[in-house]
């Protein structure tokens, strides 16, 4: 099975990418200099994570002319913050990034989210009472703004990020530019398998995040078992002489699904990547599948800032 799939647009997008969620000031940009030094080829970025510039410190080190790697040879997707829909505010939000990573284009730009949030520097606007602020920006009115980065090379594709069936129809109803990938939260505990159906009958890549079940979540409570614990998966792991996370994202490759698993330590994110050299059984894959419960460990609700990442 080959380490990339070929969007809609005609890129290749490596299969499995390092992650920047949750990586902390300090440790960010170690994480991608230890990924790129060990084959990584894509990484993924938000704005809203608060790290970019962290993540651009790395890419400078190892990216560019005179460098080890040349520019089109890293993948690097970015995503807009909520706060940012309103038409006017897209493409300075995309500068920012891109001037925050040291970059001249993205290959890829997702909507992070459907939903918009009141325009201003906030990232999580609130009222008083503790409530959040919307914007009635729709997302189909954002995502005429951000064909317009591809029209001006500012980004080689655009994407969706946390959207349903019915809201990824709403913008292949009306898109110049087709969204070439929808990231959503999947693992063996929430397979995604109607969403999934559906996005590969319209020829949109779906990505993984958290694609190891994001044990490491601020909110987890002390007694939620961790999917890596999974005794079963344990099971699997130890038949194919593999961790449970190379089980798991090897499932993801074999789905065909995009995945970016997030990690800063050096010895696991080379271990991530060791999903290329073997293959699980049609058995094993169901097996898996089988684990399903439709259990989102990323809550789309504004209680904690943390959430909506």
């Amino acid at each position: 099975m080959s380490a990339f799939l070929t969007l809609s647009s005609g890129q290749k997008m490596p299969m499995v990418g390092l992650g920047t969620w949750k990586s902390a000031p300090g440790q960010v940009k170690q994480a991608v200099l230890a990924a790129l030094d060990c084959g990584y080829r894509h990484i993924d970025c938000a704005a809203a994570y608060g790290n970019e510039q962290e993540v651009g410190e790395a890419l400078a080190v190892r990216v560019g002319p005179g460098k080890a790697l040349h520019r089109e040879e890293v993948f690097v997707t970015s995503k807009l913050w909520n706060t940012k829909h309103d038409p006017e505010d897209v493409e300075e939000a995309c500068k920012t990034t891109l001037d925050h990573l040291g970059l001249s284009y993205l290959d890829l730009y997702l909507m992070h989210w459907p939903m918009a949030f009141q325009r201003g520097k906030e990232l999580m606007p609130r009222r008083e009472d503790g409530s959040m602020c919307y914007s009635d920006t729709h997302y189909q009115d954002t995502w005429v703004a951000m064909e317009k980065l591809v029209d001006t090379g500012l980004v080689k594709a655009i994407g969706l990020s946390n959207f349903n069936t019915r809201q990824t129809d709403d913008i292949i109803s009306m898109a110049r530019y087709k969204p070439v990938v929808n990231q959503v939260e999947c693992h063996p505990y929430l397979s995604q398998a109607d969403l999934l159906s559906h996005c590969r009958l319209v020829d949109v890549c779906v990505t993984a995040y958290s694609p190891l079940g994001s044990g490491d979540r601020p909110w987890a409570s002390a007694d939620e078992r961790s999917l890596l614990e999974d005794p079963q998966l344990r099971a699997i792991a130890q038949r194919y002489q593999k961790t449970p996370a190379q089980v798991i994202l090897r499932w993801h490759v074999q789905r065909g699904v995009v995945c970016i698993p997030k990690s800063v330590t050096p010895s696991r994110i080379q271990q991530n990547l060791q999903v290329f050299d073997f293959s699980l059984s049609g058995d094993d894959m169901n097996l898996i599948e089988s684990f399903n419960r439709n259990k989102r460990f990323i809550i789309p609700t504004v209680e904690s800032s943390k959430t909506l990442m």
